[in-house]
């Protein structure tokens, strides 16, 4: 059983590494919401609410790292498609290099390296 200690922990580290996931996400093929959040749960194996994503992609958005389209759909109504930026590749890549770096150092203090 976890103490709060370690699930407060784990929140913050989830919180802080979403925006990483999902410009990861976006890098493979643009996404609509209801789309990007499935991808997030099925590849990661968090869970994720409407409530978090939408305002995360909009910070995106203000960061110029995602763009949106509103596309036309045969049936239905339309749905809000989210690009990677090039500024978002850009951004993603510093990000991958810090990870890489985090992991590293976590796996030598474990001994695994």
């Amino acid at each position: 059983m976890k103490n709060d200690y370690v699930a407060n922990w784990q929140a913050q580290v989830k919180k802080g590494i979403l925006s990483f996931i999902v410009l990861k996400i976006l890098s493979k093929k643009e996404f609509y919401g209801y789309e990007l959040i499935a991808a997030v749960k099925e590849l990661s194996r968090y869970d994720i609410a409407e409530g978090t994503l939408y305002p995360l992609l909009d910070r995106l958005k203000q960061e110029c790292l995602v763009t949106s389209q509103w596309i036309e759909q045969p049936t239905g109504l339309p749905r809000k498609y989210y690009y990677i930026t090039a500024s978002g590749r850009d951004t993603l890549e510093q990000m991958e290099a810090h990870w890489a770096s985090i992991t590293t150092n976590i796996n030598r203090i474990s001994g695994k390296s």
